[in-house]
């Protein structure tokens, strides 16, 4: 596992744990933003990556695998970070996919207090038929779902018909696509920092 890129105070009440998304390493230029936003909210993020992304830094060009298969990844990240006080487990689309299977176990064993997925990929774009839904129906992590209401892999008028557990809470932001970018007369910039302002409080609360 490459290091983790650790950004906010250390002495922080809370901790997130991120995972990038399929296409994306940990430093793109969005989670650099959403991390520098969350900073500023007081609260401590770690980034790290998947073993497949990893190996793209070393001109290996391997697709992303199955989220299943990365499951006991994200778990060894949890295991190795050891943070201290609250400790909560999310990501980028696909690396949040990957924390809400795992999060139900990790919560259960008293490890983390709760579960963020930013741009949660509901289905494939274009495919509303291939759901990856059925465990986020049974989920008993307290959960905070970060969706633009025009994300091709979920949308606003999709997801209000999902039946998610009762855990789960969805945090919408208008007009935003899979990376929350919404056209005028909203920006991005603004929309991050709603997304940072909300998640913190939500984290803060748990």
């Amino acid at each position: 596992m490459p290091p983790f890129l650790i950004a906010g105070p250390a002495d922080a009440a809370v901790t997130l744990l991120l995972a990038h998304g399929a296409g994306a390493p940990m430093d793109s230029a969005w989670m650099n933003s959403l991390a520098e936003k969350l900073t500023e909210q007081g609260v401590r993020t770690v980034r790290f990556e998947f073993g497949y992304m990893a190996a793209r830094r070393q001109g290996q060009r391997k697709p992303p695998p199955r989220g299943e298969t990365l499951m006991p990844e994200y778990v060894a990240a949890v295991e190795a970070l050891g943070a201290a006080g609250k400790l909560f487990v999310g990501g980028k689309s696909l690396g949040g996919r990957v924390a809400s299977m795992v999060a139900d176990a990790l919560f259960h064993d008293g490890k983390i207090a709760g579960l963020v997925c930013l741009g949660y990929p509901f289905h494939p774009p274009g495919r509303p038929d291939k759901l990856r839904t059925k465990h986020l129906e049974s989920l008993t992590v307290p959960a905070l779902i970060c969706q633009g209401t025009r994300d091709p892999f979920g949308t606003w008028d999709e997801v209000e018909n999902y039946p998610l557990s009762p855990s789960t809470e969805l945090f919408w932001l208008e007009d935003g696509d899979h990376d929350f970018k919404p056209r005028m007369p909203h920006s991005l910039d603004g929309h991050l920092n709603d997304l940072a302002a909300r998640v913190a409080k939500w984290m803060a609360g748990r």
